[in-house]
């Protein structure tokens, strides 16, 4: 069908749903390119199996940061997705839209139509509720959404604790007031992970105009007069051009797409000579703005009753995987922490800018990368900055496309994020020292309970605080001399290109970043269906 009307570069969250609703029109021809090997694995499709994927080099593109200064000198894992799906086939499925806030902002940058009243006729679009539809909820969607299949003791307790330290309890996180305690909704269906594969593109794999690539690597985009042409890719290990005759579509993740356009000569000209490549277009924003969470992990010992550790190892285990495997229910079918608190760290904050979370689960990693759960009962926590000031950026290393670029995320580079983080810090002990919960807690493992001034919680927080893996924001949209895609998510300056993904977020989501990123592609190839661009005139044929 070559040369196809669109290209789409990158099988993730965003990348499925372009594929699958640019296919919708049977006259129109698209190609969507993964890197990664197809996602038929026990474990991407299991819930529990985010722990097994989380090392997993056959499906992960585990990327490490540079060292990080403000972090004393450590590296961070950054473990991605690399298959059908990208990080919604490997991530905790959480499903968070964020605040209401966050959209307005966007739009109060100058990005026309993002505001919450224009992404949450999209945000529906994709959703498929198992609460139903109302006015903030789909109920018809590609998109399973639905509640923890296990309603812990522990977390009701957790819940009990936060409500008796002025936090209300509210039915859901993503609909009004988006402020309190809450169970938390995961992209499950029927027991499985609901991959962005699994929802938007398997189901359609039969549309004749749509043809899927796996283990192709795509090394740059190809420009002609200023437009975007096609995309050269390594596939059989021959390097070849692929021609597009409408649109190339960048949904390679904030990490990889700014990547490829600096590789296609779109960039900081000057940073681009200094690996001999030749810029087409000046770009300085291009891996800048590069934004994440960052959260301080809590580990409390726990009386038996409270973990289900006990479930997960030994004899037990291996009948918990039958019960699994029998009724697609129990621990196996499970998501990240089931409940969390949004709060504000002050009165004074506009929106909740904290995230409380809690698991009655411990598990660590053997150096093999084999997850292995703890066999004590234990309880995890954390606090998580949902609005981090601090700004990093990412830039080349080498001039192999196939080398991985340098990520300095500068975490906890702004005072105000150490400020609010601490507050979040006192607020979770607080919240565990409060009854029903406390009666369950033996002792805190970490950060301990010698850790008690700011700066021995500063401590634990950079030597053993970790990443949201929510990373956004390397593409911003905008009009600014540091944007890089427009409100329509065109590439400044150059034709025929776009970005669709979570780098184009001008600033991150409050909350987990696979929902937003899945409304970004719904609403961009709702923009692009609408006006499509007339076939390229040279295109071959």
């Amino acid at each position: 069908m070559e040369p196809y009307d669109y290209l789409v570069v990158g099988a993730g969250s965003a990348g499925c749903v372009m594929a699958s609703r640019l296919s919708e029109d049977s006259r129109k021809s698209v190609l969507l390119i993964e890197a990664g090997p197809s996602a038929d694995y026990f474990w991407i499709n299991t819930p529990a199996g985010m722990g097994p994927l989380f090392l997993n080099k056959r499906y992960n593109w585990a990327f490490t940061t540079e060292t990080v200064p403000t972090l004393g000198g450590r590296t961070v894992y950054w473990p991605r997705g690399k298959t059908l799906g990208g990080s919604s086939s490997v991530n905790g499925m959480v499903y968070s839209r964020g605040h209401p806030m966050d959209y307005d902002h966007w739009a109060s940058l100058g990005n026309e139509g993002w505001s919450y009243r224009d992404v949450l006729p999209y945000f529906r679009k994709s959703e498929c509720n198992e609460r139903g539809a109302d006015a903030f909820f789909g109920g018809d969607g590609p998109l399973a959404v639905s509640d923890p299949v296990i309603r812990h003791p522990s977390t009701e307790d957790f819940v009990a604790a936060a409500v008796r330290n002025g936090i209300p309890e509210i039915r859901g996180l993503n609909a009004p007031p988006y402020e309190g305690v809450s169970y938390q909704q995961f992209t499950i269906r029927d027991g499985r992970r609901e991959s962005a594969y699994t929802a938007f593109v398997k189901p359609v794999l039969h549309r004749r105009n749509l043809t899927v690539l796996t283990g192709v690597q795509v090394l740059r985009i190809v420009l002609r007069n200023g437009e975007a042409t096609g995309v050269e890719v390594i596939q059989d290990g021959a390097r070849r051009i692929i021609h597009a005759a409408r649109e190339v579509i960048l949904s390679a993740g904030a990490l990889a797409s700014p990547h490829l356009l600096m590789h296609s000569g779109i960039g900081d000209a000057g940073q681009l000579r200094k690996f001999g490549i030749q810029a087409a277009r000046h770009l300085p924003g291009v891996g800048q703005n590069l934004q994440d969470h960052w959260f301080a992990p809590f580990l409390m010992r726990v009386t038996p009753d409270s973990s289900y550790n006990g479930h997960l190892v030994g004899w037990r285990k291996y009948v918990e995987g039958m019960r699994y495997l029998l009724t697609r229910r129990g621990y196996l079918a499970m998501g990240s922490s089931a409940v969390s608190a949004y709060v504000r760290s002050t009165p004074d904050q506009p929106q909740p800018d904290l995230q409380l979370a809690i698991r009655p689960m411990t598990s660590n990693f053997l150096p093999s990368g084999q997850v292995v759960v703890d066999p004590e009962p234990g309880m995890s926590g954390a606090t998580v900055l949902v609005g981090p000031k601090s700004t990093g950026h990412m830039a080349l290393k080498s001039a192999d496309p196939l080398a991985a670029p340098a990520f300095h995320p500068n975490y906890l580079g702004d005072e105000d994020d150490i400020r609010r983080t601490l507050i979040g810090m006192r607020l979770f002990r607080r919240i565990l020292a409060t009854e029903p919960l406390s009666r369950r807690i033996v002792s805190e493992l970490a950060p301990g309970p010698d850790a008690v001034t700011d700066d021995q919680l500063l401590d634990h927080l950079k030597q053993a605080g970790s990443t949201g893996w929510h990373q956004t924001s390397t593409c911003k949209m905008g009009g600014d001399e540091m944007a890089v895609v427009d409100p329509q998510l065109r590439v400044h300056g150059i034709g025929r290109l776009r970005v669709v993904d979570a780098s184009v977020m001008p600033r991150i989501t409050r909350g987990n970043t696979s929902a937003p990123t899945i409304m970004i592609a719904e609403k961009a190839a709702d923009m692009i269906r609408k006006s499509p661009l007339p076939p390229w005139q040279a295109a071959p044929r």
